[in-house]
């Protein structure tokens, strides 16, 4: 299953269910989290100094006990605890007289500037100041201690989330202070602030850490973000039948490619080709058909009346899906063709590139779109087909809000690439790298959706697994020639790797 990606609320409710129905101590479990960070510390820990930087909450809490742990394991720890305000939580007193108890000497307490402490770049620093039950900007002495820990060039690693970010909602850096974290240790699930580029700077590279929350809550809790998985996907992948033939797996019209933008077309056919369809015409202006024969001899040709340009639809009949956009440019016959085409349809499409552009510059033509449809915009066509938006949160609301309005899918392009539904859900993509990050990626893309559409997939499979095979192959590429050599081709080229890796 979709792993959920829960609220702040519902991860403190999740915390208080497993107390009341493991059933556990508060501090016991606590001490079960402390447990995962420290594990996880002891391989990357040498001889460093660790230096934990507690708050007064329950976050605190996790770092006094983090502290006393690593002493435990001989590892040269201390912990720093910042006043921030008037009481300690009652897990956090308690974790403060444990490690007392331990040893006093490590336990050194901030309430004015002049006793933070030097930190060396050589040190691990550990941030348990707040964590993720934030709500208001951080100033004041802590956001002193957060400036002076950013400004050390140590290794910093946080735990449950970054003091001084939201998880929920969108934190304005310029209104209070942020850790910018190295590494993030967070407890079960993932939170929505991590799928977002604006937060990348504070959360570094982020882990989940299992710590047993009773999985009845996971099962119940009512999501509408997910993280997918390859459990996700492999029960997607139909088994090919012993006498099955050609005709049973679609025949699929790809529009694509105009003058100079033939590659858009030959990377787009080539993929669809990959990824197990049966027959695939491409429509494409004269002037692009013997670079597309000569690339993809499987390939069919529909020639438009044009010679460099998509101009007229062709006919429709013989198909099971159609994908259109790569590189037709945006000449107003294209346009015209374009709103023929949406009226015509009948089969389930997606849009793409030079599409999309044409949509967002007649967003009249959106009401006509048809059911299930799927567009794949990158960040600077969602913002010609729906408007600007101030961040990355409000930017995925309006995501969902266009996918419920229109009926469609819409795969928003990038890192963790976000897939909206009709319902109102959003899956993140974990599978690609920056590597990906070049011209004629996304045409891949629409290639591999477009084949799945056409072999009888559902709009839903053919985003989630198309999505999940295009960065997995991207990876695969990548351990193979590395983030700056690769190329689009090459996504192609380790499509066959994804499939098998999703069949192991």
């Amino acid at each position: 299953m979709a792993i959920k990606i829960l609220s702040v609320e519902q991860i403190r409710e999740a915390d208080s269910y497993t107390i009341l129905n493991e059933p556990i101590s508060s501090i016991d479990l606590m001490e079960r989290a402390a447990t995962r960070c420290a594990e996880w510390l002891t391989n990357k820990i040498t001889d460093q100094k660790v230096k934990v930087f507690c708050g007064m909450g329950n976050n605190g809490g996790d770092g006094l006990a983090l502290a006393r742990i690593m002493v435990d394991y001989h590892i040269d720890a201390a912990a720093f605890i910042v006043h921030h305000g008037s009481a300690f939580s009652n897990d956090c007193s308690k974790n403060l007289s444990r490690l007392e108890s331990l040893d006093p000497g490590i336990v050194h307490h901030i309430q004015n500037e002049n006793e933070i402490p030097d930190i060396d770049k050589d040190d691990i620093v550990i941030d348990a100041i707040f964590g993720s039950g934030l709500s208001k900007p951080v100033t004041g002495l802590a956001g002193t201690v957060i400036d002076r820990i950013n400004g050390c060039n140590a290794i910093t690693i946080a735990i449950d989330f970054p003091s001084g970010l939201f998880a929920d909602t969108y934190t304005n850096p310029r209104k209070g202070s942020i850790i910018e974290a190295d590494y993030t240790l967070t407890f079960q699930n993932p939170k929505l602030a991590f799928f977002f580029s604006q937060n990348d700077r504070f959360l570094g590279d982020w882990v989940t850490l299992d710590i047993k929350i009773h999985p009845d809550f996971i099962a119940q809790a009512p999501a509408k973000n997910y993280l997918l998985t390859k459990q996700d996907i492999i029960p997607i992948l139909k088994p090919r039948n012993r006498f099955s033939h050609k005709g049973n797996y679609g025949h699929a019209l790809l529009i694509a490619g105009g003058k100079g933008k033939t590659g858009a077309a030959i990377i787009a056919a080539k993929a669809a080709l990959r990824s197990g369809l049966g027959l695939l015409t491409v429509h494409l202006p004269e002037e692009a058909v013997v670079p597309l024969q000569a690339s993809v001899p499987e390939a069919m040709i529909s020639f438009d009346q044009s010679k460099d340009v998509f101009s007229r639809i062709p006919d429709l009949i013989p198909y099971s899906a159609i994908g259109i956009g790569p590189g037709i440019g945006q000449r107003p016959e294209t346009a015209a063709a374009l709103k023929l085409l949406i009226q015509e349809i009948k089969v389930p499409i997606v849009f793409d590139a030079d599409a999309l552009n044409i949509l967002g510059d007649n967003r009249t033509w959106l009401s006509f779109l048809p059911a299930g449809c799927i567009l794949t915009p990158h960040p600077k066509e969602f913002e010609r087909l729906i408007g600007k938006t101030a961040d990355e949160f409000e930017r995925l609301k309006m995501q969902k809000e266009f996918s419920f309005r229109y009926n469609c899918y819409v795969v928003l392009k990038g890192a963790f690439t976000s897939i909206t539904t009709p319902e109102g859900n959003a899956y993140f993509n974990p599978t690609g790298n920056p590597g990906m990050a070049t011209g004629g990626s996304g045409d891949a893309l629409t290639g591999i959706i477009l084949s799945l559409l056409a072999q009888h997939y559902t709009p839903l499979e053919s985003v989630l697994s198309g999505v999940y095979l295009h960065g997995s192959a991207g990876d695969i590429a990548a351990e193979e020639l590395g983030y700056q050599s690769l190329i689009a081709s090459d996504i192609v080229e380790y499509l066959s790797n994804a499939f098998m890796e999703l069949s192991d």
